[in-house]
């Protein structure tokens, strides 16, 4: 496969790259893909990296989360209680304007926790539909996440629940 020419491809595969990451449960790889002051140009022993270049995430039901430190201290909370994660990404756009990128897609994650006796099996695998937007920024070392922001989505029997008319 060859290397992503333009800009729009470029973002796919660092967009590609975070879901897979978290699929591997790969922490290290997954926090190279978020964005540092020093990704700004920011010299971190003169500024505060809360300051620069904030990035924030939000999960599916969670408060949001800002700064470098909560934000992977959140990825490595997820990885350390979920044993098995995949994402199937559908709807996913693409737009690039400068050096800024906005992704949505929509995640369709089956995941799965610890087993529930030592030594048994996987947890159940459970389903979820969450849409999400990522926000990318261009660096020196390619587009990095500025942010995150995931939200369940409602079966269409939620929906309608509250819709139905008295016959």
């Amino acid at each position: 496969m060859s290397a992503p020419h333009t800009d729009v491809e470029q973002v796919e595969a660092a967009n590609t790259a975070f879901y897979e990451a978290m699929e591997r449960g790969d922490f290290e790889a997954l926090s190279a893909l978020w964005l540092t002051p020093s990704d700004l140009g920011v010299d971190e022993t003169y500024h505060d990296p809360a300051d620069a270049g904030v990035i924030s995430c939000v999960h599916p039901g969670w408060p949001v989360l800002t700064g470098r430190g909560e934000v992977l201290r959140s990825y490595a909370l997820i990885m350390a209680n979920t044993d098995y994660i995949q994402f199937f990404l559908t709807d996913v756009h693409v737009s690039v304007t400068g050096d800024t990128a906005l992704v949505t897609c929509t995640e369709n994650i089956l995941s799965g926790g610890p087993a529930p006796d030592a030594g048994e099996e996987l947890g159940p695998l459970v389903g979820q539909l969450v849409v999400a937007t990522n926000v990318f920024r261009r660096t020196p070392d390619g587009w990095k996440m500025w942010s995150h922001h995931a939200s369940p989505v409602l079966a269409e029997n939620d929906e309608e629940e509250g819709d139905e008319t008295p016959s």
